[in-house]
């Protein structure tokens, strides 16, 4: 859905610049990526000004192209599509795979809007516009049999050029898709061999058949958020100290993170906006990266999903009546038990009765996801338009409570998070003064 202020001038397709017979065959998925068929593309992008001199979009977009054929040519999954067989066991399940010989490849698509980087950032929310700046408007992973798994929209502004990415989650997860943006932007700027080539072999539990079927009433759903407000708030490096030393002082500990405490901060900040009543639950649920919990670990550079979304509880009387170090120490007791055994042993459950994620039962409206991670160097992946003045996200995977993380611009450990809420319940966060004496 493209906002009028968005026009868009062409597309085109983009395959591998070398071919390899790893691409021959279809890749067949894992459970962690099966998960994702319901969930949208994700769908994050850089604001950088336009050099005020010698810039030529025409020329911008031939190097961009070119970069992404190359980049393509390691992060092959990308360029192909998602194809649907049926099962062998003839019981109307089916079977999704990646097919990249039958595939037009990844999609390029150059637009315009007559908008300025204030136009953009300076309303005190995340303008609509923005959702417009992406590829895949409100496409789930599922569409991925007819359109491209991943997509590069470059967005002139009358001062600036936004490069929008969207990414086919059900092909990979943050870790993957931070990886992909860093290598491309290394490609662009000449930097061979990219810094780190992605492990393309997908994990399965030993012993599993590496064609799994799903169940024929597993059928993937669409997801429409409610109206939300978009607001990014800044936490400096100096608040973001004094938060994990107030968490850590009240626990009588020294373990709990920042992030940890941070996600604290925000639950609790959360839940009072909400005015639920005190015997409500509440949770509060961290994206966890799964590759070095594993035993043995996963490469770091693992291509695809090997997440999953650790949740803690309380009674919102029970949060509320006990400090910021009570709700850090429950998050970061969480993270310490998120071991190799409950990992695999949640495959192994999801094996027996095989599901696909719907985000309106996933991801309830009573509680806070922490998405992303501010440990990914976001700012560092540069197009030769210098560092990017800011980060923003589309329309996907937005609701009630969703928290997305970003390394503030300034760096030294500084941290930018986008909270979607309600109008009602962001104006009650606005007010909170815990929350708000923290912001920066």
């Amino acid at each position: 859905m493209n906002s009028p202020t968005v026009k868009h001038i062409s597309d085109c397709f983009v395959r591998p610049h070398i071919t390899t017979d790893e691409m021959k065959g279809p890749i067949h998925l894992p459970p962690w990526d099966l998960l994702m068929l319901s969930v949208h593309y994700i769908q994050k992008g850089h604001l950088y000004p336009k050099p005020s001199a010698g810039f030529h979009i025409a020329e911008f977009l031939r190097r961009i192209n070119h970069s992404l054929s190359l980049t393509l040519s390691h992060f092959y999954p990308l360029a192909g599509r998602l194809v649907t067989s049926n099962s062998p066991h003839d019981d109307g399940s089916y079977v999704v795979s990646i097919d990249c010989a039958n595939s037009p490849g990844a999609r390029l698509i150059h637009a315009a809007a007559d908008l300025t980087i204030s136009d953009v950032l300076s309303p005190t929310y995340v303008p609509v516009v923005v959702q417009s700046f992406f590829d895949h408007d409100r496409a789930i992973n599922h569409d991925g049999h007819t359109t491209s798994l991943v997509t590069i929209q470059v967005t002139e502004l009358i001062d600036g050029v936004f490069v929008g990415c969207s990414f086919n989650h059900a092909v990979g997860d943050g870790a993957s898709f931070w990886n992909f943006l860093t290598a491309l932007s290394e490609t662009y700027r000449g930097k061979t061999p990219i810094s780190r080539p992605p492990v393309n072999n997908r994990w399965f539990p030993e012993g599993c058949n590496q064609i799994i079927p799903l169940p024929a009433d597993q059928i993937p759903s669409r997801y429409e958020s409610p109206k939300l407000l978009e607001r990014f708030f800044h936490f400096s490096a100096e608040s973001i100290g004094k938060i994990k030393s107030k968490a850590n002082y009240q626990s009588g500990t020294t373990k709990i993170s920042s992030f940890q405490s941070l996600s604290a901060l925000v639950w609790r900040g959360i839940t009072r906006a909400r005015n639920f009543p005190a015997e409500k639950i509440t949770g509060c649920r961290l994206a966890t990266n799964n590759r070095g919990r594993m035993n043995p670990p996963l490469h770091p550079d693992y291509f695809g999903n090997s997440i999953n979304p650790m949740r803690t509880s309380a009674a919102v009387g029970e949060l509320l009546r006990n400090d910021l170090g009570w709700a850090a120490w429950r998050l970061h007791e969480a993270v310490v038990g998120h071991s190799d055994e409950k990992i695999k042993g949640f495959v192994s459950a999801w094996l027996e009765s095989p599901v696909v994620y719907r985000m309106e039962q996933v991801f309830d409206t009573d509680s806070v996801m922490m998405g992303s991670s501010p440990r990914f160097d976001k700012y560092g992946i540069e197009f030769g338009l210098g560092k990017a003045v800011a980060l923003r996200s589309g329309y996907a995977n937005k609701f009630s409570g969703k928290v997305t993380g970003y390394p503030g611009r300034d760096g030294g450990g500084s941290v930018d998070l986008e909270i979607c809420l309600p109008p009602a319940t962001m104006a009650a966060l606005e007010s909170d003064e815990e929350f708000m004496s923290c912001v920066s």
